[in-house]
């Protein structure tokens, strides 16, 4: 047998879809899709850094839309576009950094309009059209904050919450066609947004035993749950966090 034409690791021949590709995790996590042999149809709110992204890809085959997934009519253009997938990757979402007693309804639709009604409904889309082949993956991107407490990200932390919660029935419903359903918790990870704020993201980094992480961390294990090497594991919530103590 030869150890390197069957090594599982790799994304030759599937197509996936990755959202909140412009920049960031979502970037890295479709370079290094690219890499292993994906065919990408990304997407993002921003055409240029969409574009940027899709110029950073490896191989051919690729293709960038540009949509607004809290906007149905652009949702439902994107699983138009997007075609049939092996693999989709909900990594497009918002902060919702806000003191508990200053939360207002307004905030709070906004937040989960962004970072759970729309990969939500972007899925429910996907398979009411049929775009998700049997045997594929279905990856959401939360966060540790959905295990742990800190001061200030409530409705960010039960966003992301109620996406795994989600993922875990849904894993059950489409387990019939062999379609895995995992999410990915990433702790503080080192990204363009985080940098700007350089002596926070130090002193935070002592808080992690393994230190903080970089956006190929993510597309790493990204890249695992996508590919047939997990094709026994869903329903499951994964902690990316660098071993940083639950307290």
């Amino acid at each position: 047998m030869n150890m390197i034409t069957n090594n599982p690791f790799h994304l030759r021949n599937k197509t996936i879809l990755i959202t909140g590709a412009s920049s960031g995790i979502g970037r890295e996590v479709a370079i290094q899709c690219a890499l292993v042999g994906a065919r990408l149809v990304i997407s993002g709110r921003d055409e240029t850094r969409l574009n940027e992204t899709l110029s950073a890809l490896s191989g051919s085959g690729h293709s960038a839309i540009c949509a607004d997934l809290t906007d149905q009519e652009q949702l439902y253009a994107l699983v138009d576009q997007a075609g049939e997938v092996d693999g989709v990757v909900h990594g497009a979402g918002i902060d919702g950094v806000i003191p508990i007693r200053m939360v207002s309804e307004t905030f709070l639709d906004r937040v989960f309009s962004a970072n759970f009604n729309a990969p939500v409904l972007l899925t429910q889309r996907l398979l009411y059209k049929k775009n998700i082949r049997d045997g594929a993956s279905i990856l959401f991107m939360t966060s540790i904050a959905a295990h742990t407490g800190t001061v200030g990200v409530g409705p960010y932390s039960a966003s992301k919450a109620a996406l795994i919660g989600l993922m875990r029935c849904l894993a059950l419903e489409v387990a019939k066609r062999g379609i895995r359903v995992n999410s990915l918790s990433p702790g503080l990870v080192d990204t363009p947004l985080v940098n700007k704020i350089r002596a926070w993201l130090d002193e935070k980094d002592k808080m992690y035993p393994l230190g903080i992480g970089r956006p190929e961390d993510v597309a790493y294990a990204t890249v695992y749950f996508l590919s047939d090497a997990s094709r026994k594991i869903t329903g499951t919530s994964f902690n990316l966090d660098g071993g940083i103590p639950f307290t």
